[in-house]
C-alpha cells in the first residue's frame, strides 16, 4: 500500500482552521492541549436529542454515568457505589458518591438522575432512546444520596443500560433554552467551552472530576487542559494533519494503515469489543427467502472469513453469533454449532430442492451501505455466491436509506420482484438489541413469531444472570436455526485510531468509548 500524502495548500487551510480554534502549536503544548480529528461532528450535547456514535463520544467527555462499563464490558459501580434489588425485581434503590459536583459548582445528587430519568419519559419531548431506560413507572428521590426507580416489569438491561453514554447523567441545572446547542453542564471529566458546529467542540479540564469505575489509572482530573474535538471529513487531510503534528488523534484512511505501521511514526489503535455486529438478514414477505432453503443457501455459499481477510486483514473478526463479541451472551463455541460453515456443495443442493440450477439461478439484490471498503467486500461474496447459482445484484446505498429499504421490502407482500437480502449492522451493549430486531413488529417489519416473541419477552424480564444467559442462548439458536440472522464478522477497522508519538495515554473503552483521563502529550 502506498503512503499518501496531501499538498501545500490543503494543509495550510487546516492549519489556519486549527489554529483559529485552539491556538499557536506552542501555547498548545505548554497548556496541555490535546486535537483530535474526527470524520464527522456530532448531532446534539442533549443525549436524549441523538443516537450517533460521535456523538456518544463528546458525551462521554462531558458527562458521567452512574456505572462504568469495565475493560471486559461488564457494568460496575461508578457514580452510583451500590444498588439494591427488591424480592420482585422491580424496584433498583442506588447509593450515590457523595461529594461529586457538577460543571457549575452544584453538587452532583439523586435530583440529577430524577431529573434526567423524568426528562427521558417526558410525553412532550422524550428521549430518543426512551425504551432502553426499560419500563420504568416512577423515580423517588429517597435522600440526597439516595434514588428509588421502580419498574412495571423485570427488565434485564436495566444496569447495563445505566453504563452506557446514553444514560448520561444531566445535571439538573441545564434548563436554558440553549441546552444541547451551545449549552451543556455535566460531572464529566472535561467542561464544554463552545461548540462550533460543523467545526470543533472544545472543551477543558474540569478540575474537580472524581473517577470510580472507569477503566483507567487516573482516578482524578484528566491530565490535559483542554481538549479539542475537530471535524475533518477528508482522510488523507487527517492523516497529513497528524504527520506534522497539527492533530495528535485521528482515524486514518483504511488503506493507509499497513503502511501507517511499517513507518513506525504513528500508532494504531484498533478499538476491540465494539458492540457492533454485521449480518445477513433476508426479506422474507415473498419468494425465494421466504423458504428457509433459500437464507440457508446465502448462508452455506458466502465465506465471510475469507472475505474479511482479503479486505480487512487482521482488523476484523469472523463472527458466528448475533450479538457482537464483548456482550452478554456471545460465546463462539456455541454459536457456531448453529452457524453455517462455508459449504458450496451444500447451497447448491439446497438451491436444486427449490428448482434452481445452472440454467436457472435464483435472481435477488444485495444491499450494502456506503463506506469502509464493503463494496469490495459485496463483490467477493457477489462472486462466491455466483459459483452456487445465485445471481445477486449490488445495490449499494447511505444507511439510512437501506434501512428505509429493508422496511419497504418486507413488506411487498404480493410484489412479483424477487425477494433481497442485505448486509446489515447493528451497535449496542446488550442482547436486548435482538429484542429491538426480531420482536413484533421488528424493526423492519422481518421476521416475527409469536414462539419468537416469547422467548424474546424472557431475555427482557429475566434479571438472575445465569438464567437470563439461557434465555439469551434460546434466541440465538433460534434465530441462526431458522437462518434469520446469519453472523458475518464483528468490525475493528471501522474504529481505528492513529496516535502520535508524544501521546501517550489513549484508550478505547468496550463499546466505542475513546478515553483521555490517562492522556498525556509531551513538548
Amino acid at each position: 500500500m502506498r503512503r499518501s500524502t496531501t499538498s501545500g495548500p490543503v494543509l495550510g487551510l487546516l492549519a489556519t482552521a486549527l489554529l483559529a480554534s485552539t491556538g499557536q502549536l506552542a501555547t498548545s503544548a505548554q497548556a496541555a492541549e490535546l486535537v483530535w480529528a474526527r470524520y464527522g461532528d456530532l448531532d446534539s450535547l442533549d443525549p436524549h436529542r441523538a443516537t450517533s456514535t460521535l456523538s456518544m463520544q463528546v458525551w462521554d467527555q462531558i458527562y458521567d454515568t452512574l456505572l462504568a462499563f469495565d475493560a471486559d464490558g461488564q457494568p460496575q459501580p461508578h457514580l452510583a457505589k451500590s444498588w439494591e434489588i427488591s424480592e420482585d425485581g422491580l424496584t433498583y434503590t442506588l447509593a450515590l458518591e457523595d461529594g461529586v459536583v457538577c460543571h457549575d459548582g452544584s453538587p452532583f445528587d439523586a435530583n440529577d438522575v430524577k431529573f434526567t430519568i423524568d426528562r427521558a419519559f417526558d410525553e412532550a419531548q422524550p428521549s430518543l432512546t426512551r425504551t432502553a431506560w426499560g419500563p420504568i413507572e416512577s423515580v423517588e428521590v429517597v435522600d440526597t444520596l439516595t434514588v428509588k426507580v421502580s419498574m412495571s416489569s423485570k427488565f434485564g438491561a436495566f444496569l447495563p443500560f445505566l453504563a452506557d453514554s446514553f444514560s448520561s447523567i444531566v445535571c439538573d441545572t441545564n434548563t436554558a433554552d440553549t441546552f444541547g446547542s451551545s449549552t451543556a453542564i455535566g460531572a464529566g471529566p472535561f467542561k464544554l467551552v463552545e461548540w462550533v458546529k460543523g467545526d470543533a467542540v472544545t472543551l477543558e479540564k474540569n478540575p474537580d472530576y472524581r473517577n470510580f469505575g472507569k477503566p483507567v489509572e487516573n482516578m482524578g482530573p484528566p491530565h490535559l487542559d483542554r481538549l479539542v474535538i475537530k471535524t475533518v471529513p477528508e482522510p488523507q487531510t487527517r492523516l497529513a494533519a497528524l504527520q506534522t503534528g497539527e492533530v495528535h488523534v485521528a482515524e486514518p484512511p483504511f488503506d493507509d494503515i499497513a503502511a501507517i505501521r511499517e513507518a513506525g511514526e504513528l500508532e494504531i489503535v484498533v478499538a476491540d469489543n465494539t458492540g457492533q455486529n454485521v449480518f445477513w438478514e433476508f426479506a422474507i414477505s415473498r419468494p425465494p427467502f421466504d423458504d428457509i432453503r433459500a437464507r440457508q443457501a446465502v448462508a452455506y455459499g458466502t465465506d465471510p472469513e475469507m472475505a474479511i481477510d482479503i479486505i480487512y486483514g487482521g482488523l476484523s473478526q469472523r463472527e458466528w453469533c448475533p450479538i457482537a463479541r464483548g456482550v452478554f451472551g456471545n460465546d463462539q463455541e456455541f454459536c457456531e454449532q448453529f452457524g453455517y460453515e462455508y459449504d458450496p456443495e451444500k447451497a447448491v443442493e439446497l438451491l436444486a430442492e427449490l428448482g434452481y440450477g445452472p440454467d436457472n439461478p435464483l435472481e435477488t439484490t444485495m444491499f450494502v451501505w456506503t463506506g469502509g471498503n464493503r463494496h469490495k467486500l459485496a463483490e467477493i461474496f457477489q462472486a462466491q455466491l455466483a459459483q452456487v447459482g445465485i445471481n445477486a445484484a449490488i445495490e449499494i446505498m447511505d444507511i439510512g436509506t437501506m434501512n428505509a429499504r429493508v422496511k419497504e421490502q418486507n413488506e411487498l407482500v404480493d410484489d412479483p420482484s424477487p425477494g433481497t437480502f442485505d448486509m446489515m449492522t447493528w451497535s449496542w451493549y446488550d442482547p436486548d438489541i435482538l429484542y429491538a430486531l426480531w420482536h413484533s413488529p421488528g424493526a423492519y417489519s422481518g421476521f416475527t413469531t409469536p414462539e419468537l416473541d416469547a422467548m424474546l419477552e424472557l431475555t427482557r424480564t429475566t434479571i438472575e444472570p445465569e438464567a437470563r444467559l439461557a434465555a439469551v442462548q434460546d434466541v440465538i439458536q433460534y434465530l441462526m436455526e431458522n437462518a434469520v440472522h446469519v453472523g458475518l464478522y464483528t468490525p475493528g477497522w471501522e474504529w481505528v485510531f492513529a496516535v502520535r508519538p508524544e501521546v501517550s495515554g489513549f484508550k478505547v473503552g468496550a463499546f466505542l468509548h475513546p478515553m483521555f483521563n490517562d492522556v498525556e502529550v509531551k513538548e
